[in-house]
């Protein structure tokens, strides 16, 4: 017995210079000096021993827990030692300037949708908002737009493939966010004043003017009296607070299959007064947005009587604010993730 004795004081001492942390000395005293460890069971089976071999093995496996204890306080005192040297040089020097935080800032297309929803919310218009995936129903044909129309020409689509049970329906990534004033007119009775701001997508190439996604803003306004003035008097005030009050409007016809009568809205360049510049190609003149009043087949597939009711809409691409405000050349810079551009706004 005296031999496993020694045993474990050998055993014991070659481990406990592997320790390395509190957790594994911790480890090393319940297998060594716990109730359960051998030397505890050798220490409570003395009494079972003659009288001669209880004291020799006696002496010698207290001697041997005695020196395991102190060799275990020795070690401990060590470790942590080695942690609070670590600790005191890795602590932090209060005195010394923090750490800078990089804050994060909005995209400039988001910052420019929520300025010009600002603009038509003071006006009382509300916010409306759809899906991006559309049937092709509230894409086209719900704003006078049917299969066999020569409008739908112009816009290149990204058509989605979807079956039913009872067979395949046409559905899309809608191609303007008109189709959310379609829904709007279905859900709510007359006075509607809405802006309809989101993403819409285009499957043509990309190019500095072009991109396959972006973003726009319609508007739409449904109630009895509505006149072209109307519309002239809300787009112009817009003008004015989104390009400055000295800014001049300019309506010319246009066509847009969903409004009769159409117009074209532009501004005098805010670069050369109307002299004519590179920007505004040496017309004087900046292209904003298109509008409208709504067609009377457009409401009455909606639901409204175009007798009793009228109204006027209108829309815009947004990234083509910021593109005329700060005369950025080309619209993919929005979506290249590119923070030396994105840090300017």
């Amino acid at each position: 017995m005296l031999s496993q004795v020694d045993e474990v004081a050998s055993s014991a001492h070659a481990d406990l210079q592997k320790v390395t942390g509190l957790d594994e000395l911790e480890a090393w005293r319940v297998r060594y000096l716990g109730r359960k460890s051998k030397l505890i069971s050798i220490l409570r089976s003395l009494a079972a021993l003659p009288v001669d071999e209880r004291r020799d093995i006696g002496a010698r496996a207290n001697q041997v827990k005695n020196q395991l204890e102190a060799s275990l306080a020795q070690k401990k005192e060590e470790l942590d030692s080695s942690v609070n040297l670590s600790l005191t040089r890795e602590s932090i020097d209060i005195s010394l300037p923090g750490q800078p935080y990089h804050l994060g800032r909005l995209h400039p297309t988001t910052k420019t949708t929520r300025e010009i929803c600002d603009i038509f919310i003071s006006m009382g218009f509300q916010i409306a908002e759809g899906p991006e995936v559309e049937w092709e129903y509230y894409n086209f044909e719900a704003l006078n737009m049917p299969a066999e129309h020569p409008a739908r020409d112009g816009f290149a689509t990204l058509w989605v493939d979807y079956k039913t049970e009872t067979g395949a329906r046409p559905m899309l990534m809608r191609t303007h966010t008109s189709p959310v004033q379609i829904r709007t007119m279905e859900q709510v009775k007359p006075p509607i004043r809405v802006i309809a701001p989101g993403r819409v997508y285009r499957y043509e190439a990309t190019d500095a003017t072009h991109e396959w996604m972006f973003s726009q803003v319609e508007g739409l306004a449904v109630d009895k009296n509505i006149t072209m003035a109307d519309l002239k008097g809300t787009l112009f005030e817009f003008a004015r607070r989104l390009f400055g009050t000295d800014r001049k409007c300019r309506f010319r016809c246009d066509y847009f299959p969903f409004v009769e009568p159409g117009v074209e809205i532009a501004i005098d360049c805010f670069m050369c007064g109307g002299k004519g510049c590179r920007l505004c190609g040496n017309s004087g003149w900046i292209e904003i947005l298109g509008a409208g009043m709504v067609h009377p087949e457009v409401l009455r597939g909606c639901g409204i009587d175009p007798e009793v009711y009228s109204g006027f809409a209108f829309g815009m691409g947004v990234e083509r604010i910021p593109i005329l405000r700060f005369g950025i050349d080309d619209i993919r810079h929005f979506y290249s993730n590119d923070l030396r551009f994105l840090r300017q706004f």
